[in-house]
């Protein structure tokens, strides 16, 4: 079997694996960058939305910007809109065409120095004396298996990454801890060219929320995500979807069909261990509530890079060393999951009229902060008897 060497090997080529090879090759590293499918980006499995702090990462570019949002409907069951808007969008700022993002984030980790093949899917990791050394791949275009050492891998590979459930790393999920997600790619619609839009209530999506997100003058995203602990036979994501769609958009004309997995459960407990790191999906960088994880991600990658490349330096990649990057990423936005987490876990036990009740109390009011925490903060205060369990596990 052929054997090949680098210091670090990142499973997965998105937003998180990209930027975690990116900076590791930054800092003067042997980086192998690997994506199983052929094409980065492709198959998109996201509503593609993102706020503005995505330009600490990268300068925007309208080759990968569909829209620029500039607040946010939100609608009860009953149809009562609240309204958001204001210069602080933490969810949704821009929405992406991740089928070229994600290209030009793999084209600056390449720059950077990075050796990035696709069509390339790890099979296994390399272990020797409890440490990750490596993963066996294969490459589909050569057809052959290949050993490739290297002395930190990156779990960028998604949700229940194989990589660290290898490395002995709990990645697992219950139906409960994940949002079950479809969207379609619809045109010829009328839509809110710079707002997105949310839909609440149990017959729209249980455990979860519908959104359409602008992408042109006629065309967005519309999906839904429920809790995987709803779904179940003729009660599946895509159902759900289809009702909706029938009655908000009948004459629309779907153009393409995504499908996929959120984790909803806070950040996972272990997101290192000897010789490996997870980052993004694979270590759980998703708020709960809203179900956002592309800013996170970058984060975390950023962030991972970094301390990889300073303890392959001091040759030490101990749990003990690389534990910095899990103190880091916790440090600067662990807070925010578990913020978000509560609140999912809290509004999870409200109804629907309790929702509409809610929304009700906000009406005639202008949200100027579009954050997870500004409308909570809002709410607790305008409903301070019917929140108070919410209040107390923020605060």
């Amino acid at each position: 079997m052929i054997e090949e060497s680098y210091d670090v090997v990142v499973v997965g080529a998105g937003p998180a694996g990209s930027l975690t090879a990116k900076t590791a090759a930054e800092r003067g590293l042997r980086v192998l960058l690997l994506e199983r499918n052929q094409e980065i980006g492709v198959p998109v499995k996201c509503a593609e939305g993102v706020n503005k702090e995505i330009e600490q990462f990268i300068t925007p570019d309208q080759k990968w910007i569909c829209a620029e949002v500039k607040g946010a409907y939100i609608y009860a069951p009953d149809g009562t809109r609240v309204v958001m808007s204001g210069e602080k969008m933490e969810e949704v700022g821009y929405v992406l065409e991740r089928r070229i993002f994600d290209k030009v984030l793999a084209h600056e980790a390449a720059r950077a120095g990075a050796e990035v093949r696709v069509k390339t899917e790890a099979y296994g990791l390399i272990q020797e004396d409890s440490y990750a050394r490596g993963v066996v791949v294969r490459s589909m275009a050569e057809g052959e298996m290949k050993r490739v050492y290297a002395k930190v891998v990156v779990g960028a590979d998604g949700v229940e990454s194989r990589v660290g459930r290898w490395a002995g790393l709990n990645t697992r999920l219950r139906p409960s801890d994940m949002d079950v997600c479809a969207e379609y790619l619809m045109c010829d619609i009328e839509i809110s060219k710079d707002h997105s839009e949310f839909f609440l209530g149990n017959e729209i999506a249980p455990n979860g929320y519908a959104w359409i997100f602008p992408k042109g003058e006629d065309s967005a995203n519309v999906g839904l995500g429920i809790g995987g602990d709803r779904s179940g036979e003729g009660h599946h994501a895509i159902d759900y979807l289809h009702t909706f769609v029938q009655r908000k958009f009948p004459h629309g004309k779907i153009i393409a069909e995504i499908c996929g997995v959120v984790p909803v459960c806070g950040p996972i407990r272990e997101s290192v261990t000897d010789g490996l790191v997870l980052v993004g999906d694979a270590a759980w960088h998703v708020n709960p509530l809203t179900g956002g994880g592309i800013i996170y991600a970058m984060r975390a990658g950023t962030i991972a890079g970094d301390v990889i490349a300073r303890a392959v330096q001091e040759n030490d990649v101990s749990k003990t060393r690389l534990l910095e990057y899990d103190k880091r990423w916790r440090k600067e936005f662990g807070k925010r999951l578990n913020t978000g987490l509560k609140a999912k876990e809290f509004f999870f036990t409200l109804s629907d009229a309790d929702l509409n009740n809610l929304a009700h109390s906000l009406q005639g009011i202008e949200i100027q902060e579009l954050s997870t925490w500004g409308l909570l903060m809002e709410l607790v205060r305008r409903n301070p008897r019917m929140l108070a369990g919410l209040a107390k596990a923020l605060l």
